[in-house]
């Protein structure tokens, strides 16, 4: 397990990932609206970005859980809110009772469901009668300048990482609202939300967020140098939209797809 001084790990995930996910997370809650006293779930939450701040709208009298694969996410999401109830569980056999949730959510996990339908399925039984549900993937990767950025970073250094990297760009919203219709849910909707997010002075960040998702892979192909080389491809890729104090201005958008139980 990652401590908080780590470059890789799910802790170096949760820090770097943070000023990428805020603004899609609110976008992801302000779909559902929960409210004080109801209870969500942080579907494939990783380290729990968006039950943190379900947390905060639901109140004390309100319950949020989140649930993830990986045992270290799970791990940091629990250090990072104790209160709230995470647990490691497959997407596909979720351990909550029949229509025990007002609202589920879903930042960036759907991409990687084995079957999006068995998921969603699942999703719909604990999801009460007339509950919420909304999930946010990525765009196309043309549509990603940063993460444009990543892919070309690792095509020179860590080629066998592409088919990983590629994997969070290829769920369409066509696919979620089918897979969603056949679960039972309806009112479906989708839209794009895009939004410009100012990350932190290149120079650091490029490598410790390469580090957090890549670090093994690119240490793998080529050692820690592949690392530093890799994060100077990814800053000289973005030098253009780089202000002076270093830090980059960069359009990222993802795709909302909402349903009604």
């Amino acid at each position: 397990m990652a401590d908080a001084c780590s470059t890789e790990g799910p802790e170096a995930y949760d820090i770097h990932s943070a000023p990428i996910m805020a603004p899609f997370v609110a976008a992801l809650l302000d779909a559902v609206r929960p409210g004080p006293g109801e209870s969500v779930l942080d579907l494939a939450c990783g380290t729990g970005f968006a039950a943190r701040a379900a947390a905060a709208l639901v109140g004390p009298t309100g319950r949020v859980r989140g649930t993830d694969l990986d045992e270290g996410m799970i791990r940091v999401a629990r250090r990072r809110a104790p209160r709230i109830d995470f647990i490691a569980a497959p997407a596909d056999r979720l351990p909550y009772d029949d229509s025990a949730f007002d609202a589920v959510v879903c930042q960036q996990g759907a991409q990687f469901f084995p079957d999006l339908t068995a998921t969603l399925t699942e999703t719909a039984r604990i999801t009460r009668p007339g509950g919420r549900f909304a999930a946010t993937v990525w765009a196309p990767l043309d549509r990603q300048p940063y993460f444009l950025a990543h892919e070309r970073a690792l095509r020179a250094y860590a080629p066998d990482a592409l088919r990983y990297f590629r994997r969070a760009y290829v769920r369409t919203p066509d696919q979620l609202t089918s897979a969603l219709r056949t679960a039972g849910y309806g009112a479906l909707t989708h839209r794009e939300v895009t939004s410009d997010i100012v990350l932190p002075p290149l120079g650091e960040y490029a490598y410790g967020h390469l580090a957090a998702l890549w670090g093994g892979l690119l240490r793998e192909a080529g050692g820690e140098n592949a690392v530093q080389s890799a994060a100077r491809l990814v800053r000289d890729e973005l030098a253009d939209r780089t202000a002076p104090d270093g830090t980059a201005a960069l359009p990222f958008t993802v795709h909302l797809v909402t349903g009604i139980r």
